[in-house]
């Protein structure tokens, strides 16, 4: 795998997403609850302060539980909650190790369709379903990897000419987007959960009866 990949926005750390595939993995790992661009660096950052060109699973799957949670807290922290998701890196790379012999491609090199490569992504550790068919998508649009019905597996996030998630991102003006996009669907969250808590307390209010 040798991809130009424009997720991190730092050349080295993207040069990094576009070889390799662990990295890429771990890169849609750690995104969650930090901006899109700082989660796909991380891996980048691991690999350097491992001393390493890329990452490795079994290294990885293999080190001191402490020692790799203090590398990723090391300023810069690689997430805001290091810590933690030190610990998700590793149960990845270990199920990896487990499953693929360490060989994170494996995971989607001979999947038959997109409903296969769906499973097997949901069954990795820290991949829900969203997780799962956000980075389906990222494989199928930016890495090349569309068994078939990939975009139908990966629902909404599969759609071409979309601005919905990480899979969409190949710039700075298409990060805008996506992030636009996130923020209004934050919104419109917030009010469909604030008028179903109006309309909740409307029906117990005193004087009404429910039923």
């Amino acid at each position: 795998m040798d991809i130009t990949i424009r997720l991190a926005q730092q050349p080295d750390a993207d040069e990094l997403l576009g070889r390799s595939p662990l990295a890429a993995l771990v890169g849609m790992l750690l995104d969650q609850q930090v901006p899109m661009e700082w989660a796909f660096l991380g891996p980048f950052t691991i690999s350097r302060r491992l001393g390493e060109d890329d990452l490795d699973a079994h290294r990885i799957a293999a080190c001191d539980p402490e020692a790799f949670a203090a590398l990723l807290s090391a300023k810069p922290a690689v997430h805001r909650y290091p810590g933690s998701m030190a610990k998700r890196v590793q149960q990845l790379c270990q199920y990896l190790v487990e499953h693929y012999d360490g060989d994170a491609a494996a995971v989607w090199r001979d999947a038959r369709s997109g409903k296969e490569l769906l499973d097997r992504l949901t069954a990795l550790p820290g991949f829900g379903k969203q997780k799962a068919q956000i980075f389906l998508a990222l494989l199928g649009k930016q890495y090349k990897v569309t068994p078939d019905g990939w975009r139908e597996a990966a629902g909404a996030y599969g759609e071409a000419g979309s601005y919905r998630s990480v899979a969409d991102i190949t710039g700075p003006e298409s990060l805008d987007k996506v992030r636009a996009h996130k923020q209004q669907a934050k919104r419109e969250a917030k009010e469909a959960k604030e008028a179903k808590e109006a309309a909740a307390g409307k029906a117990t209010a005193p004087g009404r009866t429910r039923g």
